[in-house]
């Protein structure tokens, strides 16, 4: 499958960290296959990137909901 025709990260629904784990694992696959042409190597990198930082930012919000649920935000 041609990587412009996959939709954006983005732009669909957000996903589960499960999911975006999954995705990333699709990505790197194509990649390593030694398949893809250098635009489209370029267009996963793209993409895993922007999986990365979406799964970063999931990760960031849990553990600062932690730290409010263990009493670590608040204020003495």
């Amino acid at each position: 499958m041609s990587p412009r025709k996959k939709a954006d990260p983005a732009a669909e629904r957000e996903l589960s960290i499960e999911e975006i784990f999954v995705r990333l694992e699709e990505v790197l696959k194509q990649m390593e296959d030694g398949e893809c042409s250098l635009e489209e190597s370029f267009w996963y990198y793209e993409e895993g990137m922007k999986l990365a930082k979406a799964c970063h930012d999931k990760i960031d919000r849990v553990e600062k909901q932690i730290q409010i649920l263990g009493g670590e935000g608040e204020e003495e």
